[in-house]
This record gives C-alpha cells, sequence and structure tokens, in this order.
C-alpha cells in the first residue's frame, strides 16, 4: 500500500521505516526541512532507527523522505505521529490540525487515517474527523476511515513486539486499521473506539508519572528520616505480587509523563468541571524535583564551609532518559538553571549528543573526564549513561550526589 506518515520524529520515523521495510512504500512527510535534508541523506537522528537501515530503505525505492504536500496524493493509510505539547497547561493541537487539513486536500474514498498522537479522549471523533470531512467533502465512516492507534515507543528491547492498541470509527475502520498494524507488530489488541484508545494511553503514562512522583516525595521524606530509601524499594520489590519497582530520580522529562496526564487533568477541569486531583499533585511533586536536588547540594557545599556562589558544579547525564539522546523537558536544564541564578558555575557532560550539537544545552558542554571531576566543587550524576566511568567519578570527586543509586563511598550522597 501507499503509506503517509505525518512526522518524523522519535515515533513517526521507526514507524515508516519498519513499514517501509515490510513492503510498503511509504512517504515520510515532515515539515521541518532540516529533518528531510538529513532523512534524504541516509542520516537517521532516532536512535531507534540506524542510519544503515534507514539507507537500505531509501535506496530500495520503498521510503522518501518530503516537505512537499502535493507527495501525499494517492494514499491508502495516512498516520500521524505528530507533537502534542501543553502550553501554559492547555493542549496544543495545532499541529494535528494543520496536518489534518493537509491531509484532507489529498484525501480520498476508500483511503484511511490513523492518528497516533497522544492525546485527550475525543480528539479523534471531535477534532480530527471533522477536519478531514470539512476539507475533503466526505464523509467519515462512510468515504473513508479513521481510529486512533496510540504510540507506544521508549523502550528498544520490546519495539515493534509491543502489543499495539487499534481503533476506529467503526467496525469497517478498525478493520483496516487492525489489518494495515497486524503486518507491523506482533500482536494488536483491538477496542470499541477511539476515546478508550485515547483513554488507554493516559491510563499508561498516567500510571508512571503518579507512581514516580510517590516515589519521588517518599525519597525526599526517607532523607529527613535518615532511611535508606533505595535500600527499601530493594526490600520492597522482594515482594512476587502488588508491587512494581519505580525508583527516585531528579525529576521528569521527555515528550510523554511530563505532559500527557495533564490532557486528562485539562479535559476533565474543562467538560466536568472536576479537577484530576492525582495528577495535579504528582506534577506538582514532580515539578520540584529539581530544587529538591540543589537543595541537597547546596546543604553538602555549605557542610564544608562553601558558598554554592562561585563553587564549579559538574552536572552528569543530560538527557531525560537513560542512553537518550532526547532533552525534551529534562530535569536537567531546570537544575542547571537554578544553580546558575544561585551564582554556580554549571558545566555538563553528555556524551549522547553529536559532537557540535551544543545548541541544545543550556550549559557549557565539557567530557566527564578525570580533570573535570576532580575539579568540580561538586559532582551530579543526573543520569548514569553506560559511557560514564562510574569508579573513576567516586575516585577523582570530591563530593558526589547520585541521583541514581550507582555510586557509594564516604564522598557519595545518594538522593
Amino acid at each position: 500500500m501507499q503509506i503517509v506518515v505525518a512526522g518524523q520524529g522519535y515515533v513517526g520515523l521507526p514507524l515508516a521505516v519498519r513499514a517501509a521495510e515490510v513492503g510498503h512504500r511509504v512517504v515520510g512527510y515532515d515539515v521541518d526541512t532540516d529533518r528531510v535534508q538529513q532523512l534524504a541523506a541516509g542520516q537517521s537522528y532516532v536512535r531507534d532507527v540506524d542510519s544503515s537501515r534507514l539507507r537500505a530503505v531509501l535506496e530500495s525505492g520503498a521510503y522518501c523522505a518530503t516537505g512537499d504536500a502535493s507527495a501525499l496524493a494517492g494514499f491508502d493509510i495516512a498516520v500521524i505521529t505528530v507533537p502534542t505539547p501543553l502550553r501554559d497547561g492547555v493542549p496544543d493541537l495545532t499541529c494535528i490540525e494543520s496536518c489534518a487539513r493537509t491531509l484532507g486536500e489529498h484525501l480520498r474514498p476508500g483511503a484511511t487515517v490513523v492518528l497516533e498522537s497522544t492525546t485527550y479522549p475525543g480528539t479523534t471523533e471531535e477534532l480530527l474527523v471533522p477536519i478531514l470531512e470539512e476539507v475533503s467533502g466526505l464523509k467519515g465512516g462512510v468515504d473513508f476511515l479513521a481510529g486512533f492507534s496510540p504510540e507506544r515507543i521508549g523502550n528498544k528491547r520490546w519495539s515493534f513486539e509491543t502489543p499495539k492498541i487499534v481503533s476506529g470509527i467503526d467496525a469497517t475502520s478498525l478493520g483496516a486499521i487492525k489489518s494495515f498494524y497486524d503486518g507491523i507488530f506482533q500482536t494488536t489488541v483491538p477496542v470499541s473506539g477511539p476515546k478508550v484508545a485515547e483513554l488507554a494511553k493516559l491510563i499508561e503514562n498516567t500510571f508512571r508519572f503518579v507512581n514516580i512522583s510517590m516515589i519521588n516525595e517518599m525519597a525526599m521524606l526517607a532523607t529527613a528520616l535518615g532511611v535508606n530509601i533505595w535500600e527499601a524499594i530493594d526490600a520492597a520489590a522482594t515482594k512476587p505480587f502488588g508491587f512494581t519497582r519505580f525508583t527516585p530520580g531528579p525529576g521528569i522529562g521527555g515528550h510523554c509523563l511530563p505532559v500527557d496526564p495533564m490532557f486528562l487533568s485539562w479535559k476533565a477541569q474543562q467538560e466536568l468541571g472536576v479537577p484530576f486531583r492525582f495528577a495535579e499533585l504528582a506534577a506538582d511533586v514532580n515539578r520540584h524535583m529539581p530544587n529538591y536536588v540543589v537543595r541537597r547540594v547546596v546543604e553538602a557545599l555549605g557542610k564544608r564551609g562553601m558558598p554554592v556562589r562561585g563553587s564549579l558544579i559538574l552536572l552528569l547525564g543530560l538527557t531525560y532518559k537513560y542512553n537518550a539522546t532526547d532533552l525534551r523537558n529534562s530535569p536537567s536544564a531546570r537544575v542547571a538553571e537554578l544553580l546558575i541564578d544561585l551564582g554556580a558555575e554549571v558545566r555538563g557532560a553528555e556524551p549522547n549528543l553529536p559532537d557540535g550539537d551544543d545548541t541544545k544545552l543550556n550549559v557549557p558542554r565539557v567530557d566527564a573526564s578525570p580533570d573535570e571531576v576532580a575539579g568540580a566543587d561538586a559532582v551530579i550524576l543526573l543520569m548514569d549513561h553506560p559511557q560514564f566511568d562510574l569508579p573513576m567519578i567516586k575516585t577523582c570527586a570530591t563530593y558526589v550526589l547520585d541521583c541514581r543509586n550507582r555510586l557509594s563511598g564516604a564522598n557519595v550522597e545518594t538522593l
């Protein structure tokens, strides 16, 4: 089939390449000209897609990247994987709206449009389909098919082995969407409608969001009580049922966890006039974790008779996730900002960003070398990337605040 994947980011590019590998003709559409140029040159910027795989589907002709909307004509299935950020606590669906209008201009009878972008329940049927109908003059469920299938990226081990939830605005739409994803994923999970699928995605991420918040707050309490939270978590995790292990950290980041639960919070407030109290409380706890990290460092410096102003502080691991290349919403940015506001000299080591890609960082970039580690008044291990030499850091550092429980010793404190 002729497939369009609109949005060639962390969700769209892996899907587009996989669809090309299983035999479809795929157009990867993106309005970012820099991305399109990189893709056309066979250079992948997404860790889940090796450049060799990208070049293979480019050379075979099964995949092409473009920013030219005319290339979308004639599609059988279009998948929307565009960003859905929050703006001042309000869902920003302008990318979905714009993409829907572009696809609507090329929508033909019998074609299918699938939304994968995370959003609040009702978006597919109340926003996407009406725009497609308005622009195309066609009728959803009569002339064209549509549905929602939430993305589940973020775990390289599972990848396309992750069960894929699928839904449609009617039975025919569900059948077509399920058939498409059956050829890409090992398992599909059909549900009764788009609202169920949309809510299922929010349940998944809110579950993680709330539990991370709970363990973060518990870590702060445990430190104040003089209890090792990490040992307590290990002990609790020996229970073979009724417990899921979560660990504390300097905060949450990425394109999902800080954002998705607030979609449901906004929807509940707008439509029902009630707050989603768990999500709002969790957001407050997680939002203030960088403040807690900074407070711990300030206290540690104070015990050594050192003011934070003028101190050299080295941040290790700036991405929001282990071994990731993604800086979006990373708590490292807030930690750095708070330390700089207090007068500290802050440097950052992030091995997962290519050389020359320093424009995304808000601190000078350095290598985590013995000299840099030894020269810092305090080292904060924000993310324990495998490239870091942890024994060297333990040996060379004067003081380490370990946010990942990877080090121990007289010069180390854990979060």
